[in-house]
């Protein structure tokens, strides 16, 4: 039986920072079984008591104290939260406070600051870069296809538009993709469109029988979906890429965060992370 304990993400504004912070630790802990509660916009003293009452609960009825990781900001907030009858992990004081000490300056304390829409420049670039990925998801259009930051292909489902969208969202990357759909397989030859834009293009490839259990979810029964089509799809997919000389990757045990950032490294695009 694994151990359970539970974890509050308590923010004053998304909790998405505090969230990716714990969670990375969290995984460390293999043989914890951990039950997740996010409390966002936590901004008022009303708001943490109900948070403190919250924890409080969750202490009494699984009779182990619960894990609190906090970005909340302003020091009455934190130093009242403090208070419960919790492991309370608070970012500020465990890097903010011995940043400044270091820096010899103090902190701004703004709320907000790591995902907000405050600066317009990168904001409204992330948003640039997400309409465009959706514009040329799935090989919509060409137009404008020369815009690309880089370019995903490969067979239906193997993961292309949430990498592409991950990409987009998170470093403001223009990403587009285009499906190698039977024509091309048989052809062994990229779209002609993409050649001329060969050195941003990158492949991704899935095991068959991976894919053959995501097509059946979206077509059961049908040739798109059997195992024997997978097969051929994938592998001449791979042959195709082989010979244009591209590189790529198996998405089959790689999340989309692993896919994304090895194609931001190895691809050399800048990372501008919000």
């Amino acid at each position: 039986m694994p151990h359970k304990r539970s974890v509050f993400f308590v923010s004053d504004r998304t909790g998405i920072t505090v969230e990716m912070l714990g969670n990375s630790l969290l995984t460390q802990f293999e043989e914890v079984e951990f039950k997740r509660v996010t409390l966002p916009f936590i901004d008022n003293i009303e708001k943490v008591h109900d948070v403190i009452s919250q924890i409080e609960a969750m202490h009494h009825e699984s009779g182990k104290r619960p894990l609190v990781f906090t970005s909340l900001t302003e020091d009455t907030l934190r130093v009242a939260l403090a208070q419960a009858n919790a492991m309370v992990l608070d970012v500020f004081d465990r890097f903010i406070v011995p940043l400044e000490e270091e820096l010899g300056v103090k902190s701004s304390h703004a709320i907000g600051r790591s995902h907000s829409a405050g600066n317009f420049k990168d904001y409204n670039q992330r948003i640039e870069a997400v309409n465009y990925t959706l514009a040329h998801d799935d090989g919509i259009t060409n137009r404008n296809l020369d815009d690309a930051d880089i370019i995903l292909v490969g067979v239906s489902r193997s993961g292309k538009t949430p990498t592409c969208l991950y990409l987009a969202l998170q470093f403001g990357i223009k990403a587009a993709n285009y499906p190698l759909i039977p024509e091309d397989l048989e052809k062994l030859k990229l779209p002609p469109s993409l050649l001329p834009l060969k050195s941003k293009v990158w492949g991704l490839s899935i095991m068959p029988d991976r894919l053959a259990q995501i097509r059946q979810e979206r077509k059961p029964d049908s040739k798109y979906a059997s195992l024997e089509n997978c097969r051929w799809e994938v592998a001449t997919a791979e042959r195709l890429m082989e010979s244009a000389g591209l590189t790529y990757l198996n998405s089959t045990t790689k999340s989309i965060e692993e896919l994304a950032t090895t194609i931001l490294h190895e691809a050399r695009l800048d990372r501008r992370v919000y």
